[in-house]
């Protein structure tokens, strides 16, 4: 039985009351986005906000662009295959927050006029660690957007029986739309409405849930039927909580999204807010896993494992929970995907567009020139994505993990590289390559669950490796230089 025969069977929302929340909430965010977006007046508003953004907003941002529909959908998943473990390890993306704390910091300090990721690794590394650290951005920040664009069409279909091709193009097209008006200003501004409604929402649904199944009968269940789910030896569940830490890391330390959100806030809030969204985000998995694992228990049939949250938390508070789910995973989609056009976006221009203007003018790219460039950057992502999300193959998990390897082979490169002047760019470059080529050959012979943490392995004694034979001698304070 499908996703559709489920929604409509079940008949938790109608198609139409389906359709008016995406119109009502589509025309939200593109109103607030134009709203916030009147104050990028220049490039440098429109890509790092002005660099003035304050501790409350910096936390929200930090706080909705992490709580994605990974998070409220896989989450779920990982609990339903994976057990206890499972439901733990995705809470370990948290730590990911907390390290990049101080990173932020030093990143601001080193690099005030910066912009992108990718920009400090060509600063620091030359080209030779800027290549594949660029190509695994792209390739990352294409998947992650897949994967969101993915559920926005599961959710729909799931709750109210919306074709899943038509939801994810409306997600789609809504976030587009809003992120062309006003870049980090108005991602900025709506994450902090979205990280309110998402965190409101979150605490509703558990309340609720919890009234409604008693967690000793849940045990029980699981005891009697699908004991492995509560195993502290649940070999994969275990592989997949040290996986997920390092992917994790991985993700942030590398990802444009994390670094342009370092550039736009006021010196001293980047550590501050990062550190106050890791503990507010912490728990948020913990409470969507506990809808996985009570599927199973209550009888529920899942055909999609990445369904389940949303399907368990709508069956067992009805038409009011399905509309409370909806609006929650609107927005935590809705929040993700604008800022990862948005930084992505950044990238094209930053590290790639420009460069090749000056190498072919010997002239900057004007303001009015980088404005026009985003806007194209941004609506061609959002045309990428949507190609690739409308076959719907595979599920959540499967396709953001497999840029799993790539993030992972990451973090040695960009942590040593902020920190210790013997990183060289033949460790980069080695480390990448080695740790994402090993890394998807884990994913494919092994399992997702594995991918991760040995591209992370890889690339790290690899750097350890080539740092030994062949050490630099960097100057930080050219970081800094136009």
């Amino acid at each position: 039985m499908n996703s559709v025969m489920l929604a409509a069977s079940g008949a938790i929302l109608s198609a139409e009351a389906g359709y008016i929340l995406l119109a009502m909430f589509g025309v939200l965010w593109i109103v607030l986005g134009w709203w916030w977006g009147r104050q990028a007046k220049s490039y440098d508003g429109f890509a790092v906000a002005g660099r003035n953004v304050g501790l409350a907003m910096g936390t929200a941002t930090a706080v909705a662009t992490w709580i994605t529909s990974n998070t409220t959908m896989l989450a779920p998943q990982y609990a339903l295959q994976l057990g206890i473990w499972g439901m733990l390890a995705y809470s370990t993306a948290s730590f990911g927050l907390f390290a990049f704390a101080p990173m932020s910091g030093r990143i601001r300090k080193l690099m005030p006029k910066g912009y992108t990721a990718v920009e400090f690794m060509r600063r620091r590394y030359g080209w030779l660690g800027t290549v594949p650290f660029l190509i695994i951005s792209l390739f990352y920040a294409v998947t992650w957007l897949v994967s969101m664009s993915m559920a926005g069409g599961k959710l729909l279909n799931v709750l109210s029986g919306i074709p899943y091709e038509v939801g994810m193009s409306v997600v789609v097209l809504v976030c587009v739309a809003y992120t062309l008006f006003g870049g980090m200003y108005a991602v900025i501004g709506t994450d902090f409405i979205q990280s309110l409604i998402i965190l409101a929402g979150l605490v509703v649904v558990a309340v609720a849930v919890l009234t409604q199944v008693e967690i000793q009968e849940v045990h029980e269940k699981l005891s009697n039927e699908r004991p492995m789910l509560l195993s502290a030896f649940f070999p994969a569940a275990l592989m997949a909580l040290f996986n997920n830490l390092l992917f994790g890391l991985g993700e942030i330390f590398h990802s444009n999204v994390w670094w342009s959100r370092a550039f736009a806030m006021r010196e001293g809030v980047g550590p501050k807010a990062y550190a106050l969204g890791g503990v507010l985000w912490l728990p948020v998995p913990i409470v969507a896993g506990f809808l996985g694992l009570a599927a199973p228990a209550l009888g529920i049939g899942i055909s999609e494992p990445d369904t389940a949250g949303p399907l368990v938390a709508a069956t067992l508070l009805g038409t009011g929970g399905a509309l409370l789910v909806f609006v929650v995973v609107f927005c935590s989609l809705a929040s993700s995907i604008d800022s990862l056009l948005a930084a992505t976006s950044d990238l094209i221009v930053n590290d790639i567009a420009e460069p090749i203007q000056r190498r072919v003018t010997s002239k900057q790219a004007s303001d009015p020139s980088k404005r026009r460039w985003s806007a194209i950057a941004i609506i061609g992502l959002g045309a990428i994505a949507w190609v690739a999300a409308y076959p719907n193959v595979g599920s959540l998990a499967t396709v953001l993990f497999f840029a799993g390897p790539l993030v992972g082979s990451c973090i040695w490169p960009v942590l040593c590289g902020l920190y210790f002047r013997s990183a060289s760019p033949v460790a980069a470059c080695a480390s990448m390559v080695l740790g994402s080529a090993l890394g998807l050959v884990a994913y494919f012979m092994i399992g997702w669950f594995t991918a991760s943490l040995i591209g992370a392995a890889v690339s790290g004694i690899t750097f350890a490796v080539c740092c030994f034979l062949w050490p630099d001698n960097f100057e930080f304070d050219t970081l800094a230089e136009d």
